[in-house]
């Protein structure tokens, strides 16, 4: 079901369904791969594997935690910034908000299929930090759809 038609819909809901396309799946893949290659000792086949790998990890745990993440921030801090600047759930700030969040809960995931069942642990500090400018260059261009092309009401 399209999350247009929940009761209640929220900024992480709306951006988990353009997450979960085939074409922003694809796109996702494709950036990430080469932040794989850059962070690992992985070979071009077994980087291949791993992208795909982690990102199946992080789309199945993300169809959860992405949309509860958001909703977490919906009741803190959410409807406290929302009652202080006047402002409404779809606004700038849990737009940036629900994005990092996203790209935050994917990188760590990936991570942890990295280390666990590649054994990369060059994965450190700066490997995390590429691992999540490779995720928020997915999410950003999922969110770049809903601004294109607006979840029909």
């Amino acid at each position: 079901m399209h999350p247009i038609f929940a009761d209640m819909v929220w900024p992480a809901l709306l951006l988990e369904g353009r997450i979960l396309t085939w074409w922003a799946i694809l796109a996702g893949l494709f950036v990430e791969y080469f932040f794989v290659r850059g962070i690992t000792d992985l070979s071009f086949s077994r980087a291949g594997l791993a992208d795909i790998a982690m990102n199946a990890a992080s789309t199945l745990l993300g169809i959860l935690l992405i949309p509860i993440a958001g909703i977490i921030w919906e009741f803190f801090p959410g409807i406290i910034i929302y009652k202080i600047f006047d402002i409404g759930t779809f606004n700038p700030g849990t737009w940036l908000a629900t994005i990092l969040m996203a790209a935050f809960l994917n990188t760590f995931i990936e991570r942890f299929v990295l280390r666990k069942f590649f054994k990369q642990p060059v994965v450190g500090k700066r490997g995390f930090w590429l691992l999540f400018a490779g995720n928020a260059i997915s999410v950003a261009i999922a969110f770049g759809s809903i601004l294109y092309r607006p979840p029909a009401l």
